[in-house]
């Protein structure tokens, strides 16, 4: 396998594929306000704060909305910006919460920093699992769900579909990756901790076809009606 090194300009060139796939790094941005990820799944106060803030932006007082809102969106900021540099560079960035920092915006995902650039020492499907589904995603599930009541099953669902979301992206604004992504997906979402989630096929413009088994419950916000891969949708109507 080609393994090029991740360097600062990578992580500029990744970032300018959309707002999810942004991370800053090296020294602290002029904005201060930034927090160690291990707070907010550590930190229950920290985590209710950046419920609060959401429910007011999604105008909804339904605490597990908005908190399966935050979850779904930060689920895929992890996925967006490890799945970019596995792909595009045959390397998967460390982002251990204990590493990487965060802060809530104003408007928009959450704002993402990396202090210091390391790889995972492992082939791009296993420092994905590591890195994204180990280091974060499952003590931000536990966060969520002790926090908010958020159900496992809305949880795992979220997390399949943010890597779905991700690779959608991708092969939409980089079409010259250095890794195949669609394998790569599918290869996540056929073991743990995605396997079940919902079900996928190949389709012939290329991203997989994606129906979840669970609903994020963004239908819920005032105004909002359901995302394309909810189980809620008419079977004939999902792509």
């Amino acid at each position: 396998m080609v393994n090029a090194l991740i360097t600062p300009d990578t992580l500029a060139r990744i970032s300018a594929i959309g707002p999810y796939f942004a991370v800053a790094t090296g020294p602290r941005p002029e904005a201060d306000g930034f927090r160690p990820l291990t707070d907010l799944y550590a930190d229950p106060r920290a985590l209710e704060e950046a419920v609060r803030t959401v429910s007011g932006r999604l105008g909804t007082d339904q605490p597990r909305v908005a908190a399966s809102t935050l979850h779904l969106g930060t689920a895929s900021r992890l996925w967006s910006i490890a799945l970019a540099c596995a792909t595009l560079t045959g390397s998967v960035p460390d982002l251990g919460p204990d590493r990487l920092w965060w802060r809530l915006p104003a408007s928009g995902p959450l704002d993402l920093w990396l202090p210091a650039l390391r790889e995972v020492d492992q082939e791009p499907h296993p420092a994905l699992l590591h890195t994204v589904a180990v280091q974060n995603l499952a003590p931000w599930a536990d966060a969520v769900r002790r926090v908010s009541g958020v159900s496992p099953h809305t949880l795992r669902g979220n997390a399949a579909s943010a890597l779905i979301g991700a690779h959608r992206v991708l092969i939409a604004r980089a079409p010259r990756p250095l890794l195949p992504v669609v394998p790569l997906v599918r290869s996540l979402l056929d073991r743990p901790p995605l396997a079940g989630a919902g079900t996928h096929r190949a389709t012939p413009a290329g991203p997989l076809a994606f129906r979840r088994r669970s609903c994020c419950l963004y239908y819920r916000v005032p105004g909002a009606g359901t995302c394309g891969d909810c189980v809620l949708n008419p079977k004939e109507k999902t792509s």
